[in-house]
């Protein structure tokens, strides 16, 4: 029986540490990297080097694969749709993608299935801005660009009209949203396959610094089972409406008054998911490879009452072997992921995950770890 074969366009480290799971399931990855050296190109040995917004190269790397899923949403849906056209099969497929690409469309596509959203409107002149805060009662707002902003990039908390030059100025789509009274970040996270299966993971808080997520609990302490579980189901809603095949992240604000609102959707295995590698019977990595393949997924269940994942942001320590060595002596049980990346002031250099029974000593001991790893 010939091994199921799987192209993945980008090379980051999500495409990374879809491998390990790769390899125990007998699938064989042909990686589209952006270059020789990135993070997934080090692992994934059948590697094409290339650019997703070219067709010619996207065609190069998916050769005979029937199934194409991505580390990133950012590939056009002109070129998805090409390649669907030609019998490969995209997943998530273009539909369903064209949703976590553009925040616009997402809005409009969260109010027909009546998911419970932020006040929004596309915006093309300060009037409009303007406009959109006065209904509302007045600013603060928040502005986006609809497609390509990530950690915190391309979003703009602004007081007045003219604190929004820098969005106008960016010859950009722009989306005004009101600016939401939370309490804290959640994310609800399924995994989907074609035939419609889908198992839903615990919902985690995810904790912000700077727009780029620090810190992941799961499950989210203090979360009223009732709340819980209309998380889960909107994220199982979402997904079954939308068509999303593979892992889809429903990032959600806990208002201040009990809500959730939808904030963002990832198609893909996404940073609050990092815990299930060590703390879920099966990994979102893993279950995203079963779920584009169409294989039944796995159990989603939690091996540990707590499990916290902090991210390892680039800081002062640059020897990150050296680091990692002091951490693994100073917190034994912590398991350490290095993303094989130069550090840079900020940049998402690795994960540390603690499990365990005390939720306080979990996460004092994850922090500890990634401490030493950022800054000694």
């Amino acid at each position: 029986m010939t091994a199921p074969s799987l192209a993945v366009i980008g090379g980051g480290q999500l495409a990374r540490m879809m491998q390990q799971p790769a390899i125990a399931l007998g699938v064989d990855l042909r990686l589209l990297a952006e270059g020789p050296d990135v993070s997934a190109a080090q692992v994934v040995v059948d590697h094409v080097v290339g650019d997703y917004t070219d067709l010619h190269d996207l065609r190069a790397v998916v050769g005979d694969r029937d199934v194409v899923t991505f580390d990133h949403e950012h590939v056009p849906t002109q070129h998805l749709e090409a390649l669907q056209a030609e019998g490969h099969a995209p997943r998530p497929g273009p539909h369903a993608l064209v949703f976590a690409q553009d925040k616009a469309l997402m809005r409009d596509r969260m109010a027909e299935i009546g998911a419970p959203s932020p006040r929004s409107a596309r915006i093309a002149s300060v009037s409009d801005l303007d406009a959109f805060a006065a209904a509302g009662g007045g600013y603060p707002v928040v502005v986006k660009t609809t497609r390509g902003g990530y950690d915190g990039k391309g979003v703009w908390v602004v007081d007045s009209a003219a604190d929004a030059r820098e969005a106008f100025t960016s010859d950009r789509e722009l989306l005004a949203e009101e600016l939401v009274d939370f309490r804290r970040e959640l994310s609800a996270q399924v995994a989907r396959r074609p035939s419609g299966e889908v198992v839903a993971y615990p919902v985690v808080e995810s904790r912000q610094r700077g727009g780029v997520c620090a810190e992941v609990v799961a499950p989210a302490p203090d979360l009223d089972p009732a709340l819980e579980q209309q998380a889960r189901d909107l994220a199982v809603r979402v997904a079954t409406e939308l068509d999303v095949t593979g892992m889809l992240a429903v990032e959600l604000f806990e208002t201040v008054d009990g809500r959730i609102l939808v904030n963002e959707l990832a198609m893909r295995p996404h940073n609050t998911g990092h815990w299930s590698i060590d703390g879920a019977v099966t990994s979102q990595f893993e279950n995203h490879l079963r779920a584009v393949l169409d294989l039944p997924l796995g159990p989603s269940t939690p091996t540990a009452p707590w499990a916290v994942m902090v991210n390892v942001l680039g800081g002062s320590v640059t020897d990150l072997a050296s680091a990692r060595a002091e951490a693994l002596a100073a917190v034994p049980h912590a398991k350490v992921h290095l993303y094989g990346k130069a550090v840079k002031p900020g940049r998402k250099v690795g994960h540390v995950t603690v499990t365990g029974d005390d939720p306080i000593q979990v996460l004092a001991d994850a922090r500890r770890a990634a401490a030493l790893l950022t800054d000694g």
